[in-house]
């Protein structure tokens, strides 16, 4: 019973990384086709090529564990020899859900709590109650609105997957008597009005001021609108069609006249129809230039896309359709901009009181 890494070379330089698994006399071969190494022309790809080897190595110690778990059926023999965030990686790495990026920071957030309480080499045989009500504790302290919910979840979802493949002998989430809180963090919207205001103020970056006013007409994330091409845009049609990065779903959004302005002449369709900084650089912009409006709000470039869903709901559009033009997987997640669009209602009313 054994697990082998093992490398083949290829003919055009690079090497092909495999896994030789042994078990009770048959032999199993796993090719890591996402771990290729290439061929070395210059140091950057000689640290990388040392990178993808060191990922192998710990998808290779991972595979050895759950083969000893299996062979005994002794869940503490390969518990007691498997470290957690190791073998969290090697789950994540092989993991194609739509949630994997909250996967990675829920594994991030462990792997930082262990090192702050000493114990990154944390083993599932040592795991226990305790720690993960600590856990908790960590995620509520370091976490805003619902994301230490959001990450216990998915800390959760990876403990129960380890629990099945018997590296534990009980269920230790069965114990934790600790209860995640947090509420959503309630997110500034903008008005029509704002926008107005937002739109006829200088700006440093005129593609930033042209995207992020595009966002918010559009309801684009800033993955989306990033690389956004201009085949994406039917101007004739006054439409977008756009295959959300964050779902996988493919989402037809009719332009209204100031998104078709603000795209302005079509360019060539492989093209990106907007030239942006990274995202930091993006929202440092947003930021000066939301403040230069004078608008006492905390903008960044997602709260675009909140004033989208929001503005539709205020302005009298049906859930279900603001929830089609968001490109949203379920109705509870446009439920927020009702509650939004409600709070903006109220304010709207506040403004308009006299003594009697």
């Amino acid at each position: 019973m054994s697990v082998i890494l093992r490398k083949r070379k290829n003919a055009d330089g690079s090497i092909s990384l495999r896994l030789d698994i042994y078990n009770n006399g048959q032999r199993k071969i796993e090719t890591l086709t996402n771990l290729k190494l290439s061929k070395v022309s210059n140091i950057s790809d000689r640290i990388e090529n040392k990178k993808l080897m060191e990922d192998a190595k710990v998808i290779r110690a991972a595979r050895a564990a759950e083969l000893e778990a299996n062979n005994y059926n002794m869940v503490s023999d390969a518990g007691k020899k498997t470290i957690i965030t190791v073998w969290m990686q090697t789950f994540i790495d092989g993991y194609t859900k739509k949630d994997k990026r909250n996967m990675q920071g829920a594994l991030n957030r462990f792997a930082d709590y262990l090192i702050e309480i000493k114990k990154p080499g944390l083993t599932f045989g040592n795991l226990s109650a305790l720690i993960i009500e600590d856990f908790i504790d960590y995620l509520e302290a370091n976490s805003t609105g619902e994301g230490a919910a959001s990450y216990y979840s998915r800390f959760k979802k990876m403990i129960k997957q380890a629990y099945r493949k018997k590296l534990m002998k009980e269920n230790v989430l069965d114990f934790v008597e600790r209860k995640v809180k947090g509420k959503a963090k309630k997110k500034d919207t903008l008005t029509l009005e704002e926008l107005k205001i937002l739109s006829a103020t200088p700006t440093e970056s005129s593609e930033v001021r042209r995207a992020f006013l595009f966002t918010c007409v559009t309801g684009l994330r800033w993955c989306d609108i990033k690389t956004l091409k201009w085949k994406n845009i039917k101007i004739d049609s006054k439409q977008m069609e756009v295959t959300q990065s964050k779902t996988g779903e493919s989402v037809t959004t009719p332009l209204n006249e100031t998104a078709i302005k603000l795209l302005g002449k079509a360019e060539n369709p492989d093209k990106d129809v907007f030239v942006l900084p990274t995202a930091n650089g993006a929202n440092k912009t947003l930021k000066a230039w939301v403040k230069r409006a004078k608008i006492q709000k905390a903008i960044t470039w997602h709260n675009g896309r909140h004033s989208f869903g929001t503005n539709l709901i205020f302005n009298e559009v049906d859930v279900l359709t603001a929830s089609k033009l968001l490109g949203h997987t379920s109705l509870k997640h446009t439920q927020r901009y009702v509650k939004a669009a409600e709070a903006m209602k109220q304010m709207a009313t506040d403004k308009i009181n006299f003594d009697l």
